[in-house]
């Protein structure tokens, strides 16, 4: 944060500089400093949670362990604070290409889940968490690989902000990958369950694959309705995460 400060003030006295008209300055400087502050506020709930991540684990990790990665931007925050901890672990794997592209540039190297025998902690966000801990997940489109990853650990630790604290899932559009050859089918299918199927426009999972985003599904029983969405065919696997919970959920303190 005081990096970024310094970067601003810097830019606000390379304005001046231009003698430009003072109007003009006052008005752009506004812009440029409510645009920090938004982000500044905006970001501070998942540098908490993402350190207290860090805390969960840090003393935990060994140099023979891998762990898994999620997808997001809390978890890019995750990210930023586990490069300082590279050293007492092996290597992650990831649940996306945009995560193992971060990780990468951090030093920290990335396995195919095909080469490693297990995972010790798998660390995610979600779209929302009910008083249950089941999830709605697929926000970033990654949550098929999210869940197989997920699956592989022995530790899922989902971070998060208070924001997306639910009593019951389903006010956050339910993301359901599909085959592009099936998505006609599948959005008959899912209308016929009361639900409101919406293509995500210009997305592609990394599978290559479609994200049909759903509301007005009953999610009041999240194994059945994952289950039953599952058995769709053409469905590649939906946003819900309630038999793969996760065992513990971190939450912002600000």
């Amino acid at each position: 944060t005081s990096y970024t400060l310094a970067s601003l003030m810097s830019f606000m006295y390379f304005l001046e500089c231009l003698k430009l008209p003072v109007l003009f300055i006052f008005s752009l400087n506004a812009i440029v400093l409510l645009n920090f502050l938004y982000y500044t506020f905006m970001s501070a709930p998942k540098i908490n949670v993402a350190k207290q991540a860090i805390s969960y684990i840090s003393n935990k990790l060994t140099p023979s362990m891998v762990i898994g990665i999620g997808t997001g931007s809390t978890v890019n925050y995750f990210i930023e604070e586990l490069a300082s901890y590279s050293h007492l672990f092996q290597g992650a794997v990831s649940s996306s290409d945009a995560s193992s592209e971060i990780l990468e540039s951090k030093g920290i190297h990335v396995y195919d889940l095909n080469d490693v025998n297990g995972i010790e902690f798998y660390i995610d966000g979600a779209d929302e968490v009910d008083s249950e801990n089941n999830l709605i997940k697929g926000g970033g489109a990654a949550h098929t690989r999210e869940k197989i990853v997920a699956s592989a650990a022995r530790d899922f630790i989902c971070i998060v902000d208070k924001s997306k604290m639910v009593q019951t899932l389903g006010e956050f559009p339910l993301p359901i990958e599909v085959i592009p050859q099936a998505r006609s089918l599948v959005a008959r299918r899912i209308v016929s369950l009361g639900g409101t199927p919406e293509l995500r426009v210009g997305v592609k999972t990394d599978q290559g694959n479609e994200i049909l985003d759903v509301k007005n599904l009953n999610l009041s029983s999240p194994k059945e309705m994952e289950s039953k969405l599952n058995s769709i065919a053409g469905v590649v696997d939906n946003g819900i995460f309630a038999f793969q919970r996760p065992s513990v959920v971190l939450v912002s303190e600000v």
